[in-house]
């Protein structure tokens, strides 16, 4: 049995890690780097940086920024933001990303996600999913939430497993930042049609049963967090420790 991974991740806009509830009204949460080398030293997982306004802005990731997380960090570390090329990729990953995750543009331009795994190869290329319940369905957004594109949530995840995608971000757009648990529905859809890890995001609360939750009734792969991790309301070790005793698999 494959253990489950912890993942906190890191929004950032202007250099500064940001949340928000429902992909709106954001709130300052700490500096990246330190955040990063935070949750490195506690041992979560792996590590997510999404530069969540690239896109919108018409800009690309802040590498910068990016060069200075990867030092501190000695854990996988996936960025995204404003990726729309595999040239895009190439210079994340020299500045020391693992792993890159594209979402508007994926939606785009899919044969970005062929490009991509067949370039890189599939395990670097993480297709991020931002989803939202409309009309007794699940729905796939883009633009940092902003615009639904008439895609199935369901049929998209088919799409860019067939195009490469080594690994799927799915964020709840219903759930974030509620700290009510994530979406067991949503993220069961995603497993269910899915033959590649998935992430499960959006809604974790400062307690452990959410986590031991999402892993045992959507049998997901990873859950990532944010609010809980970076307001120290609920820390890695901890985390950890008490899902262990629970009965789920997780590295500590």
């Amino acid at each position: 049995m494959l253990a489950k991974r912890i993942i906190p991740c890191l929004d950032v806009k202007n250099g500064e890690t940001v949340k928000g509830v429902n992909f709106e009204n954001l709130r300052y949460a700490g500096n990246p780097v330190e955040l990063a080398k935070k949750y490195s030293l506690e041992g979560a997982d792996e590590l997510v940086f999404l530069d969540i306004t690239a896109t919108n802005e018409g800009r690309k990731t802040t590498v910068e920024m990016v060069k200075k997380v990867a030092l501190q960090v000695f854990i996988p570390f996936t960025v995204g933001g404003g990726i729309k090329s595999t040239e895009d990729m190439k210079i994340l990953l020299n500045a020391g990303a693992d792993k890159v995750a594209i979402n508007s543009a994926a939606v785009k331009t899919p044969d970005l996600i062929n490009k991509a795994s067949s370039y890189f190869g599939s395990q670097c290329i993480v297709v991020a999913v931002d989803a939202k319940r409309y009309e007794n369905d699940f729905y796939v957004y883009i633009n940092a939430g902003k615009l639904n594109t008439g895609i199935k949530l369901k049929d998209w995840i088919i799409e860019i497993q067939k195009r490469g995608a080594g690994e799927i971000l799915l964020t709840s757009m219903d759930a974030d930042g509620t700290q009510n648990g994530f979406d067991i529905e949503m993220t069961k859809t995603v497993v269910k049609n899915s033959y590649i890890p998935v992430i499960a995001s959006g809604g974790a609360g400062p307690n452990s049963e959410h986590f031991s939750e999402i892993f045992e009734k959507s049998d997901c792969d990873a859950a990532l967090a944010a609010s809980i991790f970076h307001f120290d309301t609920l820390s890695v070790p901890k985390l950890k420790t008490e899902l262990r005793k629970k009965g789920i698999e997780v590295r500590i």
